[in-house]
């Protein structure tokens, strides 16, 4: 059974944090040995909350999950409870400099999705992926 972990990175509303938030998850991910998702993982944290970041005014929050079956959750939150924009086919917005996050999050997770929020006592939202263990 694979061993089960949870972790939490409060942010503030500032695009720095991106980077903050990527590189804690590429450290997260190698010191649990998973090595194999960290390039991939990275990718979709980085969408996720530069999107929770972007798109909304107050703080956000990465967590990182794995379950007992192995999967990597990665959840971005931030205070806006209404829905993201749904995804446009990758083909329709490989060429443009916005509007490719949830379109490559779709393309290179196994699941994703979201749910309203009120865990950090904020209303809010959850944008999150899946990805089993390499």
């Amino acid at each position: 059974m694979p061993e089960t972990w949870d972790y939490t990175l409060y942010i503030p509303n500032d695009l720095r944090a991106v980077t903050v938030c990527r590189r804690t998850l590429r450290l997260i991910l190698t010191l649990h040995g998973l090595v194999g998702l960290v390039d991939t993982a990275e990718l979709l944290a980085t969408e996720l909350i530069s999107n929770a970041v972007r798109h909304t005014k107050g703080p956000a929050a990465l967590r990182v999950r794995r379950s007992p079956e192995g999967v990597v959750w990665i959840g971005a939150w931030d205070t806006d409870p209404g829905p993201p924009e749904p995804p446009r086919p990758l083909e329709q917005v490989a060429e443009l400099e916005e509007g490719r996050g949830l379109a490559l999050v779709r393309a290179c997770a196994d699941y994703w999705g979201w749910q309203p929020s009120a865990r950090f006592g904020n209303r809010g939202k959850f944008v999150w992926c899946e990805l089993g263990a390499a």
